[in-house]
């Protein structure tokens, strides 16, 4: 049972209503991530901006997908892994490449998120420069820091409400 409970359509401000609306629309329905996001307004809207700026990044779906992954496993977060699950395998991901990405296998943005998850952004000098030599410049590391930073977000909210799942069950 969730520990914060989800708030519909008609419980929510106007303005809230228009935020939670959008993300149906885009999504094809309303995620109870986003139905307990709207409990805090201000949150909700930072968080659709935030991912609305970070879709202009350089990184790829399938890149993004890895990050999201490898740092929902990190942070045992079976609701991201269940609503990545379904994203990643959108962008093109196989079931083989969803559970390395999760593992932080799958390429060289799924190993940085694993290692900037665990080590909460404190990696050595051989872990940055392989991430270096793997192509992933200046640029693109910060670009999957704040990727890593917007689904911790999530994670930790998911965690910590035990939001019920409604996307297909994964072995988490």
């Amino acid at each position: 049972m969730s520990r914060i409970t989800t708030l519909s359509l008609e419980h929510v401000s106007d303005t809230t209503r228009t935020l939670l609306e959008g993300v149906q629309k885009k999504i094809g329905f309303l995620p109870n991530v986003f139905k307990t996001l709207a409990h805090a307004p201000a949150v909700l809207a930072a968080y659709l901006q935030q991912s609305v700026a970070l879709g202009k990044t350089s990184l790829s779906a399938t890149e993004k997908e890895a990050i999201y992954l490898a740092t929902s496993q990190v942070n045992g977060c079976e609701y991201c892994l269940a609503a990545h699950t379904v994203f990643a395998g959108k962008a093109g991901l196989s079931g083989q490449d969803i559970l390395s990405a999760r593992h932080g296998q799958l390429n060289a943005f799924a190993t940085l998120a694993r290692q900037v998850t665990e080590s909460r952004g404190h990696l050595s000098s051989e872990q940055v420069e392989a991430a270096r030599a793997a192509g992933i410049d200046d640029a693109r590391i910060i670009e999957v820091i704040a990727h890593v930073a917007a689904q911790t977000l999530t994670n930790y909210l998911n965690n910590l409400a035990l939001t019920e799942i409604d996307f297909p069950a994964i072995d988490a």
